[in-house]
C-alpha cells in the first residue's frame, strides 16, 4: 500500500502543476489584445517596488539589475529580427530589412527580434521578481546608490545612441502608433450602396416610388 501511495503522490503533484500552468497561459493568451490593461499593470507594479524602495531605504542593487533587464529588453523591443550588418546568413523570408532601392519600395511589415507581447511578459516578470526580491534582507547589498544611477546614466545614453545610429543608418522606425484611418472608410455611399439598405433608402428618398434607372428591362416602359 505504501509502494502504490509514494507512486500516485508525484502524479498528483504534476496534474495539479500542469492545470496551473495551462491556466496562466489560458489567461495570458486572453491579455494579448487587451495592450492598454497590460501594460498599466507593468507600470502598477514597477510604480510599487520604487515605492518600496524609496520607503525601505534599500535594495538599490536589485533596483539597478531591474533597470539593466529592462534597458536589454528594450534594446531587443527596437531591434529588427534580422541585423542588416549580418552579411553571414544569406536567407531571404521578407523578414530582414530592405538593402537596395528596389527591396525598398516593396512594403515589407518590422519584424522585431522580441515582439510585444514577450516584452511586456519580461518586464511583468521582472518587476514582479523585484518586488519579491526586496522581501528578503539576502539581498539587501549596501551600495552608494548615486553611483549606481550616474553609471546607469551613462549606460542608458550610450546604447540608445548606438541604437538611434544603427534605425538612421538602416533607415527603420520600430516603434508605429497604429494604422492610418481614412474618413469614411468601408462605407458604401451612392445609389445602391450598401445593397438593401443603400436602394430601401434611395426609395423612401423617391417618395415610395421606384429609384430612377430601377425599372425592368433596362428601358423605357411601353404603353398599350
Amino acid at each position: 500500500m505504501m509502494e502504490g501511495s509514494d507512486t500516485e503522490a508525484p502524479s498528483s503533484i504534476e496534474t495539479q502543476a500542469a492545470n496551473f500552468r495551462r491556466a496562466i497561459q489560458y489567461w495570458l493568451d486572453k491579455s494579448t489584445i487587451h495592450i492598454i490593461p497590460r501594460w498599466t499593470l507593468f507600470v502598477f507594479l514597477l510604480a510599487i517596488f520604487f515605492l518600496r524602495i524609496y520607503l525601505i531605504q534599500g535594495y538599490f542593487i536589485v533596483a539597478y539589475g531591474l533597470g539593466i533587464f529592462l534597458l536589454n529588453n528594450f534594446i531587443a523591443f527596437l531591434s529588427p529580427l534580422e541585423d542588416p550588418t549580418d552579411v553571414g546568413g544569406q536567407r531571404d523570408d521578407g523578414l530582414s530589412l530592405p538593402s537596395t532601392a528596389k527591396e525598398g519600395k516593396e512594403y515589407r511589415p518590422f519584424a522585431r527580434r522580441l515582439p510585444e507581447f514577450k516584452f511586456w511578459l519580461a518586464c511583468a516578470r521582472g518587476a514582479a521578481t523585484s518586488l519579491l526580491m526586496t522581501f528578503f534582507s539576502v539581498f539587501d547589498v549596501p551600495v552608494f546608490w548615486p553611483i549606481l544611477l550616474m553609471y546607469f546614466g551613462v549606460l542608458f545614453f550610450m546604447t540608445m545612441k548606438r541604437q538611434i545610429a544603427h534605425m538612421y543608418k538602416h533607415k527603420y522606425v520600430p516603434i508605429s502608433f497604429g494604422k492610418l484611418k481614412y474618413k469614411d472608410a468601408g462605407k458604401e455611399k451612392g445609389e445602391f450602396g450598401g445593397g438593401m439598405a443603400g436602394s430601401i433608402g434611395t426609395t423612401a428618398q423617391n417618395g415610395g416610388g421606384p429609384a430612377p434607372g430601377m425599372m425592368g428591362g433596362g428601358g423605357a416602359v411601353r404603353r398599350r
